[in-house]
């Protein structure tokens, strides 16, 4: 940049974006950093989808109120992830700082950081010391701190920011227990030190830029208005990136994933690279598409469109028009989050309406939860996380509703969601319910079954990677040389229970779902048992024990 002083609208929009590639190029190294060694890692993917959208920013004029307030936005419906959602926030409260600024110097962006950092904690009940919340604090202060040394230069003052994060990175371990028995730095707070890292390159002349290949630009456009809409067989093209987890690595690896996803649509590209599966395909089952690949690997990128739509808008030349808020036939309705075709169907039966694909590995943006509330036909509108790391996009997606009242139940698992459902009432009013399905999701307890992608020590139990975890509420408890074993060392656990659901996963055959199922009866002598294939990918059991 050529004022070194002072950050305009479009320096801001090339120093974004220059963050965003650095997330990007770097987002497998954060992915690794997950504590536990479920699979699960996804921070690096979560934070690089959030900010990534910042990609399609068209700037009004040149100022850095319209690109902070575009941005912000922006990055708001993209968020993904407890991680994705504390950026969100920072960068809604940067954005208020620089409100009706045309430009913004070293004081503007120091009380910008000081007002990120405010909406950050804001939603955070009990921050703990060590996470991404800890770096975005101290930057924070040393930002303003440091703003009279360096006003006139802001290379040297994001250096200095910079160097205030990585000096708290890598303290984060003496911070949070948890991360030094793992022997890894916060993933959250690494990915917004790679975000500052970005941008000062920006300042600096020189842009991260992305490692991901672009594709060749359009020039040639196709005439869309002879061609039928109800000519379209499959509704949805879907394209998705993998990050192939180790069992896949090496070119053909993964052609399984082709076999199975062979029939469910259409004009499939299919690339099995060294460390990526890219995927194009139409298809009207996108979700059972992606259930199947996350087995494969960790989302990187993920896009689907309807194309009848699409199709409707390019013929007719005018703008795609935004999803109409359904107007309301009833006092309440739901909206839950979860993986696992036979799981989704479990939620329909309790007249769930809108159930939105995500979970482990695989959270839904912001945008994606607003979308089903917005599709839901009812005045009152209750959204199940049913994940501890979606319930605060769920939060974001009950602030940015306008038409509805959406409460957000904090279910972290498919059995919490399960018992909120089934302690509702619909004669009683909306804060009765919430009162209620809150205390049910307290009593039920979550037993949950899948593999170790690597080895850990974690809470003093030992896992080798491809070992079996059991797992009560996300934390270890038993390892076992296969899913059974792991289950049969959970027995105690439930031998006083009076109900309990056992979903077996897909890669379970029915004949082992009902030896665990047996063993389960057993011991719990006095519970009604129920075996329910649920369908989910990576867990190889979800258990509900009440």
């Amino acid at each position: 940049m050529t004022d070194i002083s002072n950050l305009s609208g479009k320096a801001f929009h090339e120093a974004l974006i220059s963050a965003a590639n650095s997330l990007e190029n770097n987002k497998q190294k954060i992915n690794d950093l997950n504590v536990f060694p479920v699979p699960d890692g996804d921070t690096g993917t979560n934070m690089g989808l959030t900010i990534g959208a910042v990609r399609d920013i068209k700037l009004a004029d040149d100022t850095v109120s319209d690109c902070a307030a575009k941005a912000a936005s922006a990055v708001l419906r993209s968020a993904r992830g407890n991680s994705g959602a504390i950026l969100a926030l920072f960068f809604r409260g940067f954005s208020k700082a620089v409100k009706g600024m045309d430009t913004a110097g070293a004081d503007a962006i120091a009380d910008a950081f000081a007002k990120g950092k405010e909406e950050a904690y804001k939603a955070v009940m009990n921050p703990a010391e060590g996470t991404i919340l800890t770096v975005i604090r101290r930057c924070a202060e040393d930002a303003v701190a440091f703003k009279d040394t360096y006003k006139k230069d802001l290379v040297e003052f994001f250096t200095a920011i910079l160097n205030t994060a990585e000096k708290t990175l890598d303290q984060t371990p003496e911070m949070l227990p948890i991360l030094k028995e793992a022997h890894v730095v916060d993933a959250g707070g690494a990915g917004f030190v790679m975000i500052l890292r970005g941008m000062l390159a920006a300042l600096r002349g020189t842009p991260v830029a992305s490692a991901v290949p672009t594709e060749a630009p359009i020039t040639n456009k196709a005439e869309f208005s002879d061609f039928n809409t109800e000519d379209i067989k499959f509704s949805y093209c879907t394209e998705f990136i993998v990050d192939k987890y180790e069992c896949y690595l090496g070119e053909g690896k993964a052609s399984v994933l082709y076999d199975r996803i062979l029939d469910l649509g259409d004009s499939i590209v299919f690339v099995d690279a060294e460390d990526i599966v890219k995927v194009h395909i139409h298809t009207n089952h996108p979700g059972t598409v992606l259930e199947i690949a996350v087995n494969y690997g960790a989302f990187a990128t993920v896009k689907i469109e309807n194309m009848k739509i699409q199709h409707s808008s390019l013929a007719s030349d005018e703008p795609t028009s935004v999803e109409k808020i359904a107007a309301p036939e009833k006092q309440y309705g739901f909206v839950s989050v979860c993986m696992g075709d036979g799981i989704r169907d479990m939620f329909r039966d309790f007249n769930v309406d809108e159930v939105v694909f995500g979970g482990q590995t695989m959270n839904p943006s912001m945008q994606d939860i607003l979308d089903a509330v917005n599709k839901t036909p009812a005045e009152v509108v209750f959204v199940l996380p049913n994940n501890k790391n979606i319930d605060m996009v769920a939060m974001q997606a009950a602030d940015a509703s306008t038409e509805k009242n959406v409460i957000v139940i904090h279910t972290k698992s498919v059995p919490e969601g399960i018992s909120a459902l089934l302690s509702f009432d619909e004669n009683v009013s909306p804060e009765e319910n919430t009162e209620a399905m809150s205390e049910a999701i307290s009593i039920v307890k979550s037993i949950s079954v899948t593999h170790a992608v690597r080895d850990a020590s974690i809470d003093g139990v030992a896992v080798r990677s491809g070992q079996a975890m059991g797992l009560v509420g996300g934390k270890i408890r038993t390892v076992g040389a296969n899913a059974t074993e792991a289950v049969e060392k959970m027995l105690p656990l439930m031998k006083d229970a009076s109900y309990i659901t056992v979903f077996y996963g897909e890669d379970v055959s029915e004949q082992d779902a009902q030896k665990v199922e047996n063993m389960i009866i057993e011991t719990a002598t006095d519970a009604e048992v129920v075996l329910a294939y649920g369908g989910q990918p990576l867990y190889d059991y979800i258990i509900s024990v009440e």
